[in-house]
């Protein structure tokens, strides 16, 4: 998406704002961390990865900053379809701030950006399903989960694995 037409946030501890292409060596690094390559893998050349993901026009990518310091990034994509219309998460953040509230700090903005002023009554999430800490982190925010998707995503094992549906409805938000 064009981060011209994407806004600025402001939560409680986070503000995010329309990731730009400096901000590519900072979310890459993050990404390597072990912690989040583990749940976000991907290839050997992980700035290629977060450019793609920046230039995606279906995706909307925003960068997590905590304290002054770029923490991550947060990403929607929508279904415009009027029958099923509905928006979904993604998240990934430094471990360095993980148990400090920004993820569940983040997901709630964004889900009040996109009910509030994009006018979407259903979101949803999937995070892996071992993901307890993830799991916790929405579950602050409202969602709830739907169902176990098995084996859902290729881990960096090679193998599958399980993840959980989750959503919120517009009037579970916290």
């Amino acid at each position: 998406m064009d981060p011209a037409a994407l806004p600025s946030l402001s939560g409680s501890l986070v503000r995010l704002r329309p990731a730009v292409d400096g901000d590519v060596p900072l979310l890459a690094a993050i990404r390597a961390t072990p912690e989040v390559r583990e749940r976000w893998r991907g290839g050997e050349d992980l700035a290629a990865e977060v450019r793609e993901d920046l230039a995606d026009e279906g995706t909307a990518t925003l960068v997590v900053e905590y304290e002054g310091r770029v923490a991550g990034a947060v990403q929607w994509s929508a279904e415009e379809e009027p029958d099923y219309r509905h928006a979904g998460i993604d998240i990934y953040l430094d471990p360095a701030v993980h148990g400090r509230g920004v993820g569940t700090d983040t997901v709630r903005t964004v889900a009040r950006y996109l009910i509030g002023e994009l006018g979407h009554h259903r979101l949803t999430i999937d995070p892996a399903a071992d993901n307890a800490a993830a799991i916790r982190c929405y579950g602050k925010v409202g969602f709830r989960p739907v169902g176990v998707m098995r084996s859902y995503e290729r881990g960096l094992d090679g193998t599958f694995h399980d993840g959980l549906l989750m959503d919120l409805l517009a009037e579970d938000l916290t």
